[in-house]
This record gives C-alpha cells, sequence and structure tokens, in this order.
C-alpha cells in the first residue's frame, strides 16, 4: 500500500515533555516528519547531524537558550524557519526573539490550528521557486531596491539582513506601494491566518522592520490609524 510522503521534517525543541510529545503527535497526524530535543544543546547538535525544514524552538530552556540557538544557527547562516515558542508577550522580549532571527512567535498557551497555521505559511515561504518560474527585475521604491529572487534588499548602497517573515512582508508593501493594506489583508498573505483584531504580530514586525530599513525615519512605512500599513513612495 503507498504510504503519504511527509510534507515536511520538523525540529520541535521544548524541555517540557508534555509539550514536546502532544507536539510530535499532533504534528505526525498532520503528515509531517517529527524529531523532538529537550534544550538548546540538543537542537543545535540535531540541526548539524541533519538538516530540518523547520524548527518550533521554545526560548526558556535549560543550557543554551531559544534565542541562543536561533543566534548561532543565523550565524551560521542557516536560514532554516524558526518559529519561536514564548511565555513572554511583552513588545521587548518578543523583539529579542526577532533580534535572534527567529522568523516568527507564537505565545504559550496557544491552540493547536493557529501553531499549524503559522507553520503551513512558513513552508510555503521557505519553497524554493522552480528555475524559469518568477523571473523578474529588482523592486524599487525610492532608495530601497528588492531583489525577489536573490531575496537581497538594499537601502541606498546599504544592504539590509533580513527574516523570511520580515522581507516577505516589505515585499508586499513594495508591490503596493502608495497603497494602504488593511490588517485583515496583510495577515492573510503573509501568514495565511488573521490572528485578530487583539493581536499585535504584525505591529511588532512592523517596528522591527522600520527599524532596520528607516534608522529612525517613520516617513517610509506608514501607519494608518484604525486601518493598517502603507509604502510611500519619497520624492
Amino acid at each position: 500500500m503507498a504510504t503519504m510522503e511527509p510534507i515536511a521534517t520538523v525540529l520541535v525543541a521544548d524541555d517540557d515533555r508534555a509539550i514536546r510529545d502532544s507536539l510530535e503527535r499532533a504534528l505526525e497526524l498532520e503528515g509531517y516528519r517529527v524529531r523532538t530535543v529537550a534544550d538548546g544543546v540538543q537542537a543545535l547538535a540535531a540541526v548539524h547531524a541533519e538538516p530540518v525544514d523547520l524548527i518550533v524552538l521554545d526560548v526558556m530552556m535549560p543550557g543554551v537558550d531559544g534565542l541562543g540557538v536561533a543566534s548561532v544557527l543565523r550565524a551560521e547562516k542557516d536560514r532554516t524557519p524558526i518559529l519561536m515558542l514564548t511565555a513572554r508577550v511583552e513588545t521587548p522580549d518578543r523583539v529579542a526573539g526577532l533580534d535572534a532571527g527567529a522568523d516568527d512567535y507564537l505565545a504559550k498557551p496557544f491552540e493547536l490550528e493557529e501553531l499549524l497555521a503559522r507553520l503551513r505559511a512558513l513552508l510555503r515561504r521557505a519553497t524554493p521557486v522552480p528555475d524559469g518560474e518568477n523571473v523578474e527585475r529588482l523592486l524599487t521604491v525610492g532608495e530601497l531596491r528588492l531583489d525577489p529572487r536573490a531575496r537581497r534588499v538594499w537601502r541606498g548602497e546599504r544592504e539590509v539582513e533580513l527574516s523570511k517573515t520580515e522581507f516577505d512582508l516589505l515585499e508586499l508593501l513594495m508591490r503596493n506601494a502608495g497603497i494602504v493594506l488593511d490588517h485583515t489583508t496583510i495577515y492573510d498573505r503573509i501568514w495565511g491566518y488573521d490572528f485578530g483584531p487583539e493581536s499585535k504580530n504584525l505591529a511588532v514586525y512592523i517596528s522591527y522592520l522600520r527599524r532596520k530599513l528607516e534608522e529612525g525615519d517613520t516617513s517610509l512605512i506608514q501607519t494608518v490609524r484604525g486601518v493598517g500599513y502603507t509604502l510611500r513612495p519619497q520624492g
């Protein structure tokens, strides 16, 4: 009898055995191949031994914590998508995760369906574009230049290092420069899931993208209160 091929390989790193076991069962039911580890040292060893497609990484772990694992992988130029699990929901803690190189984060306790939706979105964005498809020139808005195929961004002569989520968010804004995109549209296009009006997920990513791109200048990515965001071409 034919068996279903795994969608992708996911590494779950969490020191809580109950969470590891429940995620392993749930992800395997979704068709993923799952590996689990209990701390940051084991997580790094597992990725070095055999690459994975996605990483679910708890922030608070003994030894090397989740932020440390993400920082090491990004320093090694490993771009595997990382979903950070955290019990800390304040903005500075979220920014710390982004600083370390996480592509997304999810506060504990979380709904399984939301975690699965975020993993699907990360996996879609990480899937390479087949040769001969989506061949296009640089996107240019003022001093900003974005190469969709190479996934590189420049502000003037300075190249800007962005995570997958940051890059996808900027690309969406640049393709719609001058148009106000509402929160629901952005969530649907970037995450494939609307986290609702109370979510601060998008605001945190916009804030972090501004820090990287604008160096204190808030005139490039503008907030339209009660609606969403827009990238204003600067003359």
